[in-house]
């Protein structure tokens, strides 16, 4: 690409100082945000005839119309501002990780007098000691085996504030706790036993085998043979686990490996965990990220995934970092790990990495068709679907509405969200329509969009950012309502709708549909998201009609107020649930007694 005149002024102005660059097109949309040592010489390559690119840095280039800067202290500074902007924007050409899987782990407050045991997807700077990444079998089937094992506590009473006639829970009474609420066991004697938990979580597995060898076969000789199955299951869980634990190094040691691979296209990441001297873990990632060279994706990949696994203090990588110390500091900032990066030449290390550099290579090799398909139906599906509709702003986060009531009753809307042709379930929203009497889909969609559009107006922060694009269910008739809405709350949001039957896509300023074709990615992710946004109604409308079904009901029958009402629905859900119910499983239901209950399986049977 060479630059234009404007460009190439600002080219030659470029500071010699570290800084972050942010890319934009025509529209003034973020398309990719970077960091730099020397902005000069990152900003200049993108632009340079003879510097070689990748495919998707020329991808982007024809996109490019201007660039931007800020100038920070440090490359450090610039490393986290990067970080900062990357998730604030979310830029098509970036490495967008927040969206990936996250691994579960189990954590423990090793600090506490009587530590338990936890599961989370969330790791944060804090005093809990954690176990992971989880890859088999989920952290409940760990938190089971530690149960079986290790009988610790599970619930949050505070054993010191208990009443002297406090009687403990069904765990301890199946053996999945010791009651230190009652006193049964020490401090001395708790310890002991979260201190076995925690050898087998760091790998040492020979005490749960005995123990669930030594429980499956109690179980069966008593004829308890779903209990035995169980028992099995855990052990070939743990079986499974221990084929991935590969003996390595003669050290107790911790490394983290990675590797990135590229055939110009795109690029996978291998991230391969060693703990304890085992490789327990190894993972591919397949990412896409407009940097000029591979050092700088592994670089921006690993500031993101620190937020995702918890990585120990030695890392090791298969090319040499430039910001390697800079990146050292960021995640020592974000995880309290003092962290070092290493581009190791020989010996295990070197043995490792390259490993990790092979799983990478094979994985780019035999799943090239998926990653092209992954790429096409998200980042891709948004370029086109910008391009097929002339929309003159990227639609990084698209917002679609759908209306779901019967006969007007119950009225409901859902929003679903988007971003970046990916779901963002964090950002759903669903409605009770105020306001419209009656059977109004039209009505109900322009209350919905007009109290979305004043929190927009508002600038709030209720619902997460605004709008690039908004999609309504339906044809002409709602996208006018909704076009009301925009216009009587003095916003500006691109809108379009999309009809059912035939799949047209209806615009603002013309009674003519425009026609996707019908195997484009552009028209399959406007699919999915209307399909997506009327599953969410649905699922809100049945969850709500059940409920009134069931108040409206129960309100005529002799003896059942507000909060038998409320347990009924609670244990039942639905109508049908409800009906289905024997006098014997209403009078269990928590406020009911027998006499009532046989009143309502009259009433509710009655001719």
């Amino acid at each position: 690409m060479i630059p234009n005149v404007d460009l190439q002024t600002k080219l030659k102005n470029l500071p010699d100082e570290p800084g972050v660059y942010i890319m934009y097109d025509a529209d003034g949309n973020i398309l990719y945000v970077g960091k730099a040592k020397i902005l000069k010489n990152r900003v200049r390559q993108y632009f340079h005839a003879s510097t070689n690119k990748s495919e998707k840095v020329l991808a982007m280039l024809t996109h490019v119309a201007d660039f931007r800067y800020i100038i920070t202290a440090s490359e450090t500074d610039a490393l986290s501002l990067e970080n900062t902007l990357i998730k604030k924007h979310t830029p098509p050409y970036n490495i967008l990780l927040k969206d990936d899987k996250q691994y579960p782990y189990i954590k423990v407050d090793l600090s506490a007098d009587y530590p338990k045991f936890i599961s989370t997807r969330k790791l944060q700077k804090d005093k809990f000691k954690y176990f992971g990444p989880i890859t088999q079998g989920g952290a409940k089937s760990f938190l089971d085996i530690l149960g079986s094992c290790f009988p610790t506590v599970t619930c949050n009473n505070n054993f010191n504030k208990l009443p002297k006639n406090f009687r403990p829970c069904l765990n301890y009474h199946i053996g999945k706790c010791c009651a230190p609420c009652i006193g049964n066991v020490t401090k001395e004697e708790y310890r002991k036993i979260v201190n076995r938990a925690v050898a087998f979580l760091s790998g040492d597995d020979s005490e749960v085998r005995q123990v669930l060898d030594r429980k499956m076969m109690t179980a069966s000789e008593k004829m308890m043979y779903e209990q035995a199955l169980t028992y099995k299951r855990y052990l070939q869980l743990i079986d499974k686990i221990s084929q991935q634990r590969i003996v390595v190094l003669n050290k107790f040691v911790d490394y983290d490996m990675f590797a990135v691979a590229s055939n110009g296209k795109n690029c996978v990441v291998n991230h391969t965990m060693i703990r304890g001297g085992k490789v327990i873990f190894s993972d591919n990632n397949a990412v896409s990220d407009a940097g000029i060279d591979e050092a700088q994706t592994l670089s921006s990949f690993l500031a993101e995934y620190c937020d995702m696994v918890k990585l120990c203090g030695e890392i090791y990588v298969n090319m040499p970092l430039p910001d390697a110390d800079e990146l050292c500091a960021l995640i020592q900032e974000k995880t309290g790990v003092k962290t070092q990066i290493f581009c190791p030449q020989k010996q295990d290390k070197k043995r490792l990495v390259d490993m990790a550099y092979r799983n990478a290579v094979e994985y780019l090799t035999k799943s090239q068709t998926a990653i092209d398909k992954k790429y096409n139906t998200t980042h891709g599906a948004v370029l086109q679907l910008k391009e097929l509709l002339g929309l003159k702003k990227l639609p990084t986060r698209v917002e679609c509405y759908d209306i779901s009531n019967v006969q007007g009753v119950d009225k409901v809307a859902s929003m679903v969200v988007f971003t970046n042709g990916q779901k963002d379930a964090s950002q759903y929203r669903r409605f009770r329509i105020k306001t419209v009497e009656g059977a109004n889909d039209f009505a109900s969609m322009k209350e919905v969009l007009t109290r979305r559009f004043e929190r927009m107006k508002a600038d709030d922060g209720v619902f997460g950012k605004n709008p690039d694009l908004i999609v309504v269910d339906g044809g002409l008739g709602q996208l006018d309502y909704a076009r009301q809405a925009m216009e009587e709350c003095g916003v500006e949001v691109q809108l379009v709708s999309l009809a059912k039957r035939e799949e047209l896509v209806y615009k603002l300023g013309t009674n003519e549909p425009t026609f996707l074709p019908r195997n484009s990615y552009a028209l399959n992710l406007l699919i999915n998201i209307r399909d997506e946004s009327h599953r969410f109604a649905i699922t809100y409308f049945r969850k709500l009609h059940n409920k009134n079904s069931i108040k409206s009901v129960l309100q005529d029958v002799e003896g059942i107020g507000e909060k038998r009402r409320i347990e009924l629905h609670r244990k039942f859900k639905s109508m049908e649930n409800l009906k289905a119910a024997t006098v014997e499983e209403l009078a269990e239901v928590k406020g009911m007694t027998r006499a009532t209950a046989e009143k309502l399986y009259q009433y509710l049977h009655q001719e």
